[in-house]
Order: C-alpha cells, then sequence, then structure tokens
C-alpha cells in the first residue's frame, strides 16, 4: 500500500467507501470522489503539522497509544451497526486539530467541489479522520518508525506512491499553502475551487493522483 491511491482502489479501501456511504446516507460513487479529495488534503495537512518537532512529536504519540491501525482490521464491526460516537468525536478532534480554524472552509470547498453537502462532508471527513490515522500507524508500525523523524517519510510515502510522489507531494504541500502564509484557507478555495485545472491547480493534481 504504497500511497493514498492503491488504498482507495484496494479492497480495504472499497469496504471504507461503502462502509463511509452508508453510514452518511451518500452514494458510493460520491462518496468515493469526496475521498479521493478529502484525504489528500488531510494528509498534506498532517504532514505540514508534523513538519515541526513538537507536531511530529504531537502525532507519534497518538499513533503510538492510540491509533496503532488496529481500527483497520475490522471494518466490518465498525460499519456494521453504524460508527461508534466515540469514533465520530476523535474524527472531530483530528480534524479540529489539523485543520484548526479553517475547517468549515475546507469543508464548504469540498462540498461545493464534490456537490455533496456540507452537513454530509463534515460527517464523512468524522469517520475518515480516525481511518486515515489508522493508515498512517499501520505504515508506521510496519516501517519501524519510532521516532518523530520517521513519520514526515511516511507521510510522504502516502502522498507520493507513484513514479512522480515527489512531484506530487509538492504540489499538496503547495496547494495547503501556496502564498506561504501558514494560512490554507486562500488555497482551498483558490485551487480547489478555482476550476483552472491548466495551472496545475488541485483539479489537475487529483486527476493525476487518482485517474479521474
Amino acid at each position: 500500500m504504497s500511497g493514498l491511491l492503491d488504498l482507495l482502489n484496494s479492497p480495504m479501501g472499497k469496504q471504507l467507501i461503502s462502509g463511509v456511504a452508508g453510514q452518511t446516507g451518500q452514494s458510493e460513487s460520491g462518496t468515493a470522489n469526496l475521498l479521493s479529495m478529502a484525504m489528500p488534503v488531510l494528509m498534506g495537512a498532517m504532514k505540514r503539522n508534523a513538519a515541526t518537532p513538537e507536531g511530529a512529536q504531537g502525532l507519534m504519540s497518538a499513533l503510538s497509544s492510540k491509533h496503532d491501525g488496529g481500527i483497520l482490521d475490522n471494518l466490518g464491526g465498525l460499519f456494521g451497526g453504524g460508527v461508534d460516537q466515540s469514533v465520530m468525536d476523535d474524527g472531530a478532534g483530528i480534524l479540529g486539530h489539523i485543520l484548526g480554524n479553517k475547517q468549515p472552509q475546507v469543508q464548504n470547498a469540498l462540498s461545493q467541489k464534490s456537490g455533496i453537502d456540507a452537513g454530509s462532508v463534515a460527517n464523512i471527513l468524522k469517520v475518515a479522520a480516525p481511518l486515515l490515522m489508522g493508515v498512517l500507524g499501520k505504515q508506521a508500525k510496519q516501517q519501524n518508525v519510532t521516532d518523530a523523524n520517521g513519520i514526515g517519510d511516511v507521510l510522504g510515502g502516502l502522498l507520493g506512491g507513484g513514479s512522480n510522489a515527489g512531484q506530487q507531494q509538492s504540489l499538496i504541500e503547495s496547494f495547503l499553502d501556496s502564498d506561504g502564509d501558514g494560512s490554507i484557507l486562500d488555497d482551498v478555495a483558490g485551487m480547489v475551487l478555482g476550476g483552472n485545472k491548466s495551472s496545475g491547480g488541485l483539479g489537475g493534481l487529483l486527476g493525476g493522483l487518482f485517474g479521474k
């Protein structure tokens, strides 16, 4: 599982998409489309947070204490009777941490781009965030990452996962803060919704990442 593309196309990814769709009452195709846009953004935001020693240490501590990948071992149980409120609350906490006060704008941008209402987008992201942390935790465990220095490499690998991984990774990083002001708001509004794919905006990036 070298990248997010492989994850979403894998049997586990299809189960994840089906479960999230059932939980939120959205179509599987719409959910898959939204996740293909949202997951690189969330992973890119995690990578930005992990760029500081404090952020990387906080992420490592969350992975070792709670998000070791175990959530992925029983997706049938997770989605069988509806996702437990504690998982949703955990997802809300993760989103608040990595997106901060830009969370509503990110959700609205994804809503407009995907055609799914913002409330459903928020719920899908709350389910997706703990699963994404589980993916990260499982990868970290498989690669024997034990310190904060290695977590950025794991994130980079998940964001890449292709022959032009470095290019994709830098595109996502520039998308998250294209003007270098530390705010992803302008970039989400301008690049998710801008529609100018020829200039290498998120539309073009996601076309390259997910082959759509």
